[in-house]
């Protein structure tokens, strides 16, 4: 039977709160996910939050109802509480009907299988967690992999991050790594690495791309260092015919994501 909490005070709701920020989520190994749609995703994938807070109005949902049965089954806590909060929880003035707390993620390189899917996507020190969760969402709609961070990237698991990536979280895996690491663990298998630059004149749509195919994606404000870049089996270009030199970083990734997937489904 879930408890009630309707106190700012009260410990649990404080020590959620910490997971707004980094070092509190690298301290607890938890994180924030909110919304209904995100938390059934997750639910489908066979993940379910350690604590799920609700509100009083959201109660009798089929939904809510079906995750809170599903949360306590497994060992987790439901938690009814009052709409500010959530709000306060989220960091949102409107707040969803629910928020969950799960426990961080992840893989690692050699735990992934290259031959499972046509379409790897790798990021280089992306900094906007609105465009890592997008890419996140192009991942899972083009049916990639998983998608590799390499370097100082935003952290995956920040509320924004979640919150862009509509529940893609949960079904893309995730690896983050350096690059040296990355480049011996590529190599040692099939796998053309492709590079977004400006510095090419391949157009995209006129390059060949073998499966398995790992599209970089260079930082938003300085692109890739020249060293990836000679790394690349591969370096291919965007045409701008406007103003603008270059296109969003998650906006670039998700045009050569359907340009691989239109040449891989051929």
């Amino acid at each position: 039977m879930p408890r009630q909490i309707t106190a700012f005070s009260n410990p649990l709701i404080k020590r959620m709160r910490g997971l707004r920020e980094k070092r509190h989520r690298r301290e607890e190994g938890l994180f924030l996910a909110e919304g209904l749609r995100i938390l059934t995703e997750a639910r489908e994938t066979g993940r379910l939050p350690a604590w799920l807070f609700f509100s009083k109005a959201s109660a009798g949902h089929p939904l809510v109802t079906s995750l809170i049965a599903a949360v306590e089954t497994a060992g987790g806590e439901a938690i009814e509480t009052v709409p500010d909060i959530l709000s306060k929880l989220s960091g949102k003035d409107n707040p969803q009907a629910v928020v969950g707390v799960f426990e961080e993620f992840e893989t690692s390189l050699d735990a992934l299988d290259r031959s499972s899917a046509g379409i790897w996507l790798v990021a280089e020190r992306l900094r906007d967690p609105g465009n890592l969760g997008t890419i996140l969402r192009t991942g899972d709609a083009v049916g990639a992999g998983g998608l590799i961070l390499i370097g100082e990237c935003v952290d995956p698991f920040s509320v924004e991050a979640v919150r862009a990536s509509m529940g893609a979280l949960f079904t893309v895996p995730i690896v983050r790594a350096s690059w040296d690491a990355f480049l011996v663990w590529l190599r040692g298998g099939p796998g053309q690495l492709v590079g977004l630059s400006l510095d090419t004149d391949n157009d995209y749509r006129a390059a060949h791309y073998d499966a398995p195919t790992f599209l970089l994606t260079g930082n938003e404000a300085q692109g890739m260092p020249a060293d990836y870049a000679a790394a690349c089996d591969l370096l291919v270009k965007l045409p701008m015919l406007g103003k603008a030199d270059s296109l969003n970083a998650a906006v670039a990734t998700a045009v050569m994501a359907y340009e691989v997937l239109a040449q891989q489904r051929c």
